[in-house]
């Protein structure tokens, strides 16, 4: 698949969602109580705001926090395409982020 190119540079769009892989569903938890232990990974990816494709993705553990996985998301990048903004939320309001957004 063709990656659709934004005109001007990127204006990426970042964050993560959860994701159950592993464990029973809900009505079984309610029926015979939490016996079990659901498993969980964490989807982080970075989208063009302009052509709404996902430019990178990256599935971690759900231990590894959003701004942990900045610097792998904006890697996936090609180097010759210029960034001009990137928007997060909360999460990635650190030092390291700001720092890692501001290198690339």
């Amino acid at each position: 698949m063709a990656i659709k190119k934004s005109r001007d540079g990127l204006l990426l769009l970042v964050d993560s969602t959860g994701l159950k892989f592993l464990g029973e569903g809900e009505w079984k938890r309610k029926k015979h109580g939490p016996e079990y232990r659901r498993q969980w990974r964490k989807l982080h990816f970075a989208i063009d705001a302009e052509t709404l494709q996902i430019r990178a993705v990256q599935l971690t553990t759900n231990n590894v926090s959003d701004s942990q996985a900045l610097d792998d998301l904006l890697a996936q990048i090609p180097q010759n395409e210029r960034i001009d903004s990137v928007y997060t939320d909360g999460a990635y309001d650190t030092k390291r982020c700001r720092q890692v957004i501001s290198d690339r």
